[in-house]
């Protein structure tokens, strides 16, 4: 479990802030405080990890704050620990601007202890007043229920909105000066393709590296991978993946040699994918000490059609593997790598992958399926989850395979694991319940191997999307809902009217009566683009947290009013909180801008 990225962790920095007048007054408050910051670290390094596995790290500040100087020697230490996102705590009044965290860069949060023997809400809402004041968004924590002085537990509520903001923040400031690596660029005239440097820049602190695909084709043909690796990954890969059945006219299909071959280009193009965003030492070994470094990348994309597959196969096999929690390698944390470069949507991928340490679904938003054109077509009622109707997520075969929904808990129920709770049963099960069919040749002329399955069982999920607006900028959508598992009759007839050798997830919204959420059809008729990034569980909550850091407007979603955590900033905008999102998210302005 180690960081494959360039740079180190980011560390979440907690501030102590105390009453400054001595003489009694600090003295009796600096055990309470102290411990409040101590209750806190543990809290967060119990319960959150990075996706590469790698415990949360909190940094305390060396004392209480009380003024001006420790503020600034607080900064100082911080700065010195890479600390990148800052939680202050107190149980007491302080001097507010005096001790608060001036960073810009920096999340930031304000636990006021709700007690009555000290005014820590006093403090908390002077606080927040003076960060609001100073353009400084700050979010607002502080308990429902009047506690004891003595008591050093923390309550459900609080912990929720503490793990949510961390979280969230942490998400926000792995992403700080790291690459989106686009290789090729636009795939079909998709807009998402189009990458918006500007965008990954202004707003998620990214940068962004443009590598011809013809990069690619050079390495295949210069040998520039590892080639021990390569053995290992082509006998694992032909042991392992189950090749499906070839739905291609007879007339166009390929014969054993050439899908052997194919088989060998896709096994080299993944290997040469990975390479490129994350680098390999062994490449330095073999004489190649530029391509041996990468290009730091936490995700990417590969255009594809149709420069790439009109001539030579697809990436469906490198991107289902790469998304996968395992490979030729062993178990190992998922990548985040977008289909035909839709940039658009492997930030969100990003931002679940970030928030769940899980895989990530890449899937075309396909069709809306009523209930009675399900019957017209099958003869049969939809019932369950999906009686009011299903969505279609299928795209060309690149979907990670943890969306197989063969990962358990230990209850048995179909989930989605962080990698380290992945088991070689898991691992056996995803792949047994996987065909890698031979593409397409109308879509993919070059050949290549899709892979197909069914998502079996239902999962409480998050579908969301990234769209740029012109004048507006970017907006997220999100849909919380569930997968679910269709009668094996309804399934087959639904799927063969696609295309039978790609991927598919039944997928339905939580809805709530009203707006995008009407119906399911509403939301199939809101949804902004062709693709949807899916993640485990319902993170909605999590994702709006998020946007508010980075000062994206939610234009979408249905997540409980109860459960929405904004900087209290938000709360100058007028009442209507969406409303109030995108005016303070356009009053603020992109973070890095």
């Amino acid at each position: 479990m180690t960081n494959r990225l360039i740079g180190r962790l980011p560390k979440v920095g907690i501030r102590p802030v105390i009453d400054g007048r001595e003489r009694g007054v600090r003295e009796s408050l600096e055990e309470q405080t102290m411990n409040m910051a101590k209750a806190a670290q543990k809290l967060i390094e119990d319960n959150l990890r990075f996706p590469g596995g790698e415990k949360i790290e909190c940094v305390i500040a060396d004392t209480t704050i009380g003024g001006v100087a420790e503020a600034a020697m607080c900064a100082d230490k911080f700065e010195k620990e890479g600390v990148g996102v800052s939680l202050t705590v107190t149980p007491c009044w302080c001097y507010g601007t005096e001790v608060m965290d001036a960073s810009p860069l920096i999340p930031k949060a304000v636990w006021g202890f709700n007690g009555t023997e000290r005014p820590g809400a006093v403090y908390l809402a002077a606080a927040l007043a003076g960060y609001t004041q100073k353009g400084l968004p700050a979010f607002g924590i502080y308990g429902r229920d009047v506690q004891d002085a003595g008591d050093q537990s923390i309550p459900e509520d609080v912990k929720e909105k503490i793990l949510r903001f961390v979280k969230s923040a942490l998400a926000v400031a792995q992403m700080k000066g790291k690459t989106y690596l686009s290789l090729g660029y636009t795939s079909m005239g998709i807009a998402g393709s189009m990458v918006n440097p500007d965008f990954f820049q202004d707003y998620l602190g990214m940068r962004t590296e443009f590598v011809d695909m013809t990069e690619v084709k050079r390495r295949i043909d210069e040998e520039i991978y590892d080639k021990e690796e390569y053995e290992k990954a082509l006998k694992w890969t032909r042991e392992n993946c189950i090749e499906g059945e070839d739905n291609n006219n007879v007339l166009v299909r390929g014969d054993r040699e050439r899908k052997d071959w194919e088989w060998e280009i896709v096994v080299k193009m993944t290997l040469i994918f990975r390479d490129l965003m994350i680098g390999n030492p062994k490449l330095k070994e073999a004489g190649f000490g530029e391509e041996a470094l990468g290009r730091n990348a936490i995700a990417g994309g590969f255009q594809g059609q149709r420069q790439w597959t009109d001539y030579y196969p697809n990436g469906d096999f490198s991107e289902t593997i790469l998304n996968s929690s395992f490979d030729w390698n062993g178990i190992r944390e998922a990548f985040v790598f977008a289909t035909e470069n839709d940039s658009l949507n492997a930030v969100p991928m990003l931002f679940g992958h970030l928030l769940t340490n899980t895989a990530q679904i890449f899937s075309d938003v396909r069709t809306y399926w009523s209930p009675d054109a399900v019957k017209r077509v099958t003869g049969k009622e939809l019932t369950g989850l999906a009686k009011f109707g299903i969505i279609h997520l299928i795209n060309s075969g690149s979907t990670t395979m943890d969306a197989t929904a063969q990962q358990k808990d230990e209850q048995g129920n179909p989930v989605m694991k962080p990698f380290w709770d992945v088991t070689e049963e898991d691992v056996t099960r995803c792949m047994e319940n996987t065909r890698f069919c031979p593409a397409n040749k109308g879509y993919f002329r070059g050949g290549g191997y899709s892979s197909q399955f069914k998502t079996e069982g239902e999962m409480p999920v998050t579908m969301s999307r990234i769209n740029l607006v012109k004048g507006q900028g970017p907006v997220l959508q999100i849909a919380e809902g569930y997968t679910v598992d269709l009668d094996e009759d309804i399934h087959k007839v639904l799927d063969k009217r696609t295309d039978p050798t790609w991927p598919t997830t039944w997928f339905v919204p939580k809805l709530t009566g009203k707006g995008a959420f009407k119906d399911v059809y509403s939301v199939m008729a809101n949804w902004g683009a062709n693709h949807g990034a899916i993640s485990y569980g319902h993170i909605g909550a999590d994702l709006i947290t998020m946007a508010s850091i980075l000062r994206i407007p939610v234009c979408m979603h249905n997540v409980d009013e109860e459960s929405i955590f904004r900087p209290s900033a938000w709360n100058a905008f007028g009442e209507d909180k969406e409303g109030a999102d995108y005016r303070a998210c356009d009053n603020f302005g992109p973070v890095y801008k």
